[in-house]
């Protein structure tokens, strides 16, 4: 087990935001997390992340309490992408640049950049397809564009765990099914992999989905469990249904609206 989380508790500006949250991630494995507007899903992301302090309840990391790690260490191992337009502070800078702040968990501020980094770097943003916009500074991107260098940063840190918040946002379809992949490859390659979606059909090409609803996490299934359809058909308002279809001979999910 890589991560165990226990009675989560968060409140921002007087509203719970989570409530009694429990849930485990393992190796080897790559999660979805889905739920309505305002569920807690971004908070949820920043409270395992180590960035946002419960009120309550507890996270074990490789046997540990997340807190007693130093931050350099849990940084190296726990990679976090921010919601798009929520991390700014880089835009002025080369992409590159960007992707290679993934790898200062493994040398401090004034370490210098080796080989393996630079290897590291070039590998994420060549999956990613960053690489024609390396020298470009962020600002100068278009949405997509700059999706595609943030998830290369995330990338490049090469952790055990990858906490994505929306990471389709902005991606076109070749480069959603790209960053469909590359989950299943890194939990292949034995990380885990929880990332917030908000495309319902995407979140069901998952090994495990769970679902979120005002703070409370109702549902932690595979995505052919028929009570995980139920509880999010239930907690969207019936606005689609849930229907199977073959695909190469495999069995998938997709997302119906109900029109």
């Amino acid at each position: 087990m890589l991560l165990r989380a226990a009675g989560l508790t968060l409140h921002l500006d007087g509203r719970r935001v989570l409530d009694d949250v429990g849930l485990e991630l393992r190796a080897g494995e790559w999660v979805s997390l889905v739920g309505p507007n305002g569920a807690g899903k971004s908070s949820l992301l920043a409270v395992l992340a180590g960035l946002r302090a419960p009120a309550g309840g507890a996270i074990d990391w490789l046997g540990r309490p997340l807190g007693a790690w130093p931050a350099r260490q849990r940084a190296a191992q726990i990679a976090w992408l921010a919601q798009a337009g929520h991390d700014v502070a880089e835009a002025e800078i080369a992409s590159r640049d960007v992707v290679a702040l993934g790898r200062l968990p493994r040398h401090g501020l004034l370490g210098a950049m080796n080989a393996d980094d630079d290897a590291a770097v070039h590998a994420a943003m060549a999956e990613t397809e960053a690489l024609p916009f390396a020298p470009r500074r962020l600002s100068a991107l278009s949405g997509g564009e700059r999706q595609r260098v943030l998830l290369a940063r995330a990338l490049a840190v090469e952790p055990r765990l990858f906490l994505f918040d929306e990471p389709a946002a902005h991606l076109d379809a070749p480069h959603q099914r790209a960053l469909l992949a590359g989950f299943a490859a890194r939990a292949r390659a034995g990380a885990a992999v929880l990332a917030v979606m908000h495309d319902l059909g995407a979140a069901l090409a998952a090994d495990r989905v769970l679902v979120l609803d005002h703070g409370r996490l109702v549902a932690d299934g595979a995505p052919g469990d028929a009570a995980l359809h139920a509880r999010l058909v239930g907690v969207f308002g019936a606005a689609f249904s849930i229907e199977p279809v073959m695909v190469q001979g495999r069995r998938r999910w997709v997302v119906v609206p109900a029109l």
